[in-house]
């Protein structure tokens, strides 16, 4: 049975998606201060969760396939 959210990112883009996501949703208190900034909560929860659902659904992964033993 497959996971609604399976592990499928690997560790140094889910890194890369919480840092962009954090500077977007600056963009809500600094700079232009427009509503835009709040697409930042995407990158942000998909970085943190470590699953990204257009990658479930195109079955794509960039997470290290675990060796088997």
């Amino acid at each position: 049975m497959a996971s609604l959210l399976p592990t499928n990112e690997h560790p140094i883009e889910r890194v890369l998606r919480v840092l962009l996501g954090l500077g977007v949703l600056s963009l809500t208190i600094m700079g232009p201060k427009t509503a835009w900034g709040f697409l930042g909560i995407v990158p942000l929860a998909t970085g943190l969760l470590g699953s990204c659902p257009l990658y479930t659904l195109f079955g794509f992964s960039t997470c290290p396939r675990k060796q088997a033993s």
